[in-house]
Protein backbone atom coordinates (compact mmCIF):
# COMPACT_ATOMS: atom_id res chain seq x y z
CA UNK A 1 0.00 0.00 0.00
CA UNK A 2 2.85 2.42 0.79
CA UNK A 3 4.04 2.37 -2.80
CA UNK A 4 0.66 3.72 -3.95
CA UNK A 5 0.60 6.39 -1.25
CA UNK A 6 4.01 7.51 -2.51
CA UNK A 7 2.97 7.36 -6.17
CA UNK A 8 -0.17 9.33 -5.33
CA UNK A 9 1.78 12.02 -3.52
CA UNK A 10 4.19 12.28 -6.43
CA UNK A 11 1.18 12.61 -8.71
CA UNK A 12 0.44 15.88 -6.91
CA UNK A 13 3.98 17.32 -6.87
CA UNK A 14 7.64 16.35 -6.43
CA UNK A 15 8.59 15.36 -2.87
CA UNK A 16 11.72 14.43 -0.97
CA UNK A 17 11.42 11.36 1.25
CA UNK A 18 11.64 13.58 4.31
CA UNK A 19 8.85 15.85 3.03
CA UNK A 20 6.66 12.79 2.42
CA UNK A 21 7.10 11.75 6.04
CA UNK A 22 6.24 15.28 7.20
CA UNK A 23 3.08 15.19 5.06
CA UNK A 24 2.05 11.79 6.48
CA UNK A 25 2.54 13.03 10.04
CA UNK A 26 0.78 16.35 9.39
CA UNK A 27 -1.73 17.13 6.67
CA UNK A 28 -1.94 13.52 5.51
CA UNK A 29 -2.57 11.92 8.89
CA UNK A 30 -6.32 11.75 8.18
CA UNK A 31 -5.56 9.12 5.56
CA UNK A 32 -4.71 6.81 8.45
CA UNK A 33 -1.55 5.36 7.00
CA UNK A 34 1.55 6.07 9.06
CA UNK A 35 5.07 4.82 8.35
CA UNK A 36 8.60 5.49 9.45
CA UNK A 37 11.13 7.34 7.32
CA UNK A 38 13.29 4.24 6.60
CA UNK A 39 10.21 2.50 5.10
CA UNK A 40 9.67 5.48 2.81
CA UNK A 41 13.28 5.44 1.60
CA UNK A 42 13.27 1.66 1.02
CA UNK A 43 10.03 1.93 -0.95
CA UNK A 44 11.34 4.89 -2.98
CA UNK A 45 14.43 2.85 -3.91
CA UNK A 46 12.18 0.00 -5.15
CA UNK A 47 10.05 2.43 -7.14
CA UNK A 48 13.16 3.93 -8.76
CA UNK A 49 14.37 0.39 -9.64
CA UNK A 50 11.01 -0.35 -11.29
CA UNK A 51 11.17 2.89 -13.26
CA UNK A 52 8.00 4.25 -11.65
CA UNK A 53 9.82 7.12 -9.95
CA UNK A 54 12.90 9.17 -10.79
CA UNK A 55 14.83 11.74 -8.80
CA UNK A 56 17.23 14.59 -9.09
CA UNK A 57 19.51 15.89 -6.39
CA UNK A 58 18.31 19.15 -4.89
CA UNK A 59 21.28 21.05 -3.40
CA UNK A 60 20.41 22.77 -0.12
CA UNK A 61 22.59 25.37 1.51
CA UNK A 62 23.63 24.56 5.04
CA UNK A 63 21.79 21.23 4.90
CA UNK A 64 22.44 17.88 3.27
CA UNK A 65 21.37 17.68 -0.37
CA UNK A 66 17.98 16.08 -0.89
CA UNK A 67 16.68 13.75 -3.56
CA UNK A 68 13.58 15.25 -5.12
CA UNK A 69 11.40 12.43 -6.46
CA UNK A 70 9.01 12.67 -9.41
CA UNK A 71 6.48 10.29 -10.91
CA UNK A 72 7.43 8.83 -14.31
CA UNK A 73 4.95 8.06 -17.08
CA UNK A 74 5.22 4.35 -16.22
CA UNK A 75 4.62 5.17 -12.55
CA UNK A 76 1.54 7.18 -13.47
CA UNK A 77 0.20 4.26 -15.54
CA UNK A 78 0.74 1.93 -12.57
CA UNK A 79 -1.00 4.36 -10.22
CA UNK A 80 -4.02 4.66 -12.53
CA UNK A 81 -4.19 0.86 -12.94
CA UNK A 82 -4.21 0.45 -9.14
CA UNK A 83 -6.84 3.17 -8.69
CA UNK A 84 -9.10 1.48 -11.24
CA UNK A 85 -8.55 -2.04 -9.88
CA UNK A 86 -11.46 -3.69 -8.03
CA UNK A 87 -11.91 -2.51 -4.46
CA UNK A 88 -12.97 -5.03 -1.82
CA UNK A 89 -14.00 -3.38 1.47
CA UNK A 90 -12.43 -4.70 4.65
CA UNK A 91 -14.77 -6.24 7.24
CA UNK A 92 -13.24 -3.75 9.67
CA UNK A 93 -14.95 -0.35 9.34
CA UNK A 94 -12.69 2.63 8.73
CA UNK A 95 -9.80 0.50 7.49
CA UNK A 96 -7.06 2.77 6.06
CA UNK A 97 -7.24 1.00 2.67
CA UNK A 98 -10.49 2.78 1.79
CA UNK A 99 -9.25 6.24 2.73
CA UNK A 100 -5.96 5.71 0.87
CA UNK A 101 -7.82 4.62 -2.25
CA UNK A 102 -10.36 7.43 -1.86
CA UNK A 103 -7.86 10.25 -1.38
CA UNK A 104 -5.02 8.97 -3.58
CA UNK A 105 -6.92 7.01 -6.24
CA UNK A 106 -9.96 9.26 -6.24
CA UNK A 107 -7.78 12.22 -7.22
CA UNK A 108 -7.19 10.48 -10.56
CA UNK A 109 -10.82 10.60 -11.60
CA UNK A 110 -14.20 11.68 -10.32
CA UNK A 111 -15.63 8.36 -11.46
CA UNK A 112 -13.03 6.52 -9.35
CA UNK A 113 -13.89 8.46 -6.18
CA UNK A 114 -17.65 8.08 -6.68
CA UNK A 115 -17.41 4.35 -7.45
CA UNK A 116 -15.29 3.79 -4.32
CA UNK A 117 -17.81 5.64 -2.18
CA UNK A 118 -20.70 3.62 -3.58
CA UNK A 119 -18.89 0.33 -3.00
CA UNK A 120 -17.91 1.24 0.56
CA UNK A 121 -21.37 2.61 1.38
CA UNK A 122 -23.20 -0.46 0.05
CA UNK A 123 -20.90 -2.74 2.04
CA UNK A 124 -21.25 -0.74 5.28
CA UNK A 125 -25.04 -0.53 4.97
CA UNK A 126 -25.25 -4.31 4.52
CA UNK A 127 -22.88 -4.82 7.42
CA UNK A 128 -24.89 -2.50 9.70
CA UNK A 129 -28.17 -4.19 8.80
CA UNK A 130 -26.87 -7.41 10.35
CA UNK A 131 -28.06 -7.25 13.94
CA UNK A 132 -25.88 -10.13 15.15
CA UNK A 133 -23.84 -7.60 17.10
CA UNK A 134 -26.58 -7.76 19.76
CA UNK A 135 -26.13 -11.51 20.24
CA UNK A 136 -23.47 -10.98 22.87
CA UNK A 137 -26.21 -9.86 25.31
CA UNK A 138 -27.52 -13.44 25.32
CA UNK A 139 -24.09 -15.01 25.71
CA UNK A 140 -23.72 -16.55 29.15
CA UNK A 141 -20.72 -15.40 31.13
CA UNK A 142 -18.95 -17.66 33.59
CA UNK A 143 -16.59 -15.18 35.20
CA UNK A 144 -13.73 -16.16 37.42
CA UNK A 145 -13.96 -15.14 41.05
CA UNK A 146 -13.47 -11.43 41.54
CA UNK A 147 -15.06 -10.44 38.22
CA UNK A 148 -18.43 -8.73 38.59
CA UNK A 149 -20.53 -10.25 35.80
CA UNK A 150 -23.02 -7.37 35.67
CA UNK A 151 -20.20 -4.81 35.48
CA UNK A 152 -18.38 -6.80 32.79
CA UNK A 153 -21.61 -6.95 30.76
CA UNK A 154 -22.02 -3.15 31.12
CA UNK A 155 -18.50 -2.64 29.78
CA UNK A 156 -19.26 -4.91 26.83
CA UNK A 157 -22.45 -2.95 26.14
CA UNK A 158 -20.57 0.35 26.10
CA UNK A 159 -17.94 -1.04 23.74
CA UNK A 160 -20.65 -2.29 21.37
CA UNK A 161 -22.47 1.05 21.58
CA UNK A 162 -19.27 2.85 20.66
CA UNK A 163 -18.81 0.58 17.66
CA UNK A 164 -22.41 1.03 16.59
CA UNK A 165 -22.23 4.83 16.95
CA UNK A 166 -18.92 4.99 15.06
CA UNK A 167 -20.32 2.87 12.25
CA UNK A 168 -23.49 4.97 12.05
CA UNK A 169 -21.41 8.17 11.86
CA UNK A 170 -19.17 6.62 9.20
CA UNK A 171 -22.19 5.62 7.09
CA UNK A 172 -23.60 9.15 7.44
CA UNK A 173 -20.26 10.59 6.28
CA UNK A 174 -20.22 8.21 3.29
CA UNK A 175 -23.77 9.26 2.34
CA UNK A 176 -23.04 12.97 2.67
CA UNK A 177 -19.75 12.71 0.79
CA UNK A 178 -21.30 10.68 -2.02
CA UNK A 179 -24.11 13.22 -2.44
CA UNK A 180 -21.64 16.11 -2.36
CA UNK A 181 -19.35 14.58 -4.99
CA UNK A 182 -22.26 13.54 -7.21
CA UNK A 183 -23.55 17.13 -7.14
CA UNK A 184 -20.03 18.46 -7.84
CA UNK A 185 -19.84 16.08 -10.81
CA UNK A 186 -23.22 17.23 -12.16
CA UNK A 187 -25.01 14.04 -11.13
CA UNK A 188 -28.34 14.13 -9.32
CA UNK A 189 -27.76 12.21 -6.08
CA UNK A 190 -29.61 8.93 -6.25
CA UNK A 191 -29.14 7.90 -2.66
CA UNK A 192 -29.91 9.80 0.47
CA UNK A 193 -29.64 8.89 4.12
CA UNK A 194 -31.58 5.77 5.00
Amino acid sequence: MLEYVILGLLGLRPFSGYDMRKWMEGKGQYVGYGVQLPQIYRTLAKLVDRGWVEFQVDPREGKPDAKLYRLTDIGQQELVAWARSPYEPSPRPMDPDFMVRFVIGGALGRDIAIALLRTELDYRRAQASNQDWLDFAQTPFEPVSGVDEAWARELHWTAHERGYASTAAYIAWLELTLARLEIADGITPTRGPR
